[in-house]
């Protein structure tokens, strides 16, 4: 189990293995996922403030290179989780005023 403290909504135990952006909104925060999980949107970014999110597979990593985002940045959807860490959610249902997506597949 992990602990993922989620900066303006809590601290969260999560069960290794889980996907972060199916966590997230588990546990009641309003994440965007608009492609569904399929690495195309970028809108279930998280920043990470502290620890580790583990290594990011070759789809997420050229998403994140080609949009310019900074090195601290993950797509939930592509994160299992499996250590604790500290994030922030940058884009959300109540923020950015969109559906937030079909659910991502476990």
């Amino acid at each position: 189990m992990a602990k993922i403290n989620v900066k303006g909504y809590g601290t969260y135990t999560i069960e290794n293995g889980t996907k972060l952006v199916n966590a997230l909104e588990d546990h009641g925060v309003d994440i965007l996922h608009r492609c569904g999980g399929k690495a195309r949107c970028t809108t279930c970014r998280v920043e990470v403030l502290a620890g580790d999110l583990g290594a990011m597979n070759e789809m997420e990593q050229a998403l994140i290179q080609s949009k310019g985002l900074p090195d601290n940045v993950r797509l939930s959807c592509q994160v299992t989780v499996q250590e604790d860490a500290d994030i922030v959610p940058v884009m959300t249902v109540q923020k950015d005023g969109l559906d937030p997506g079909p659910r991502p597949a476990e």
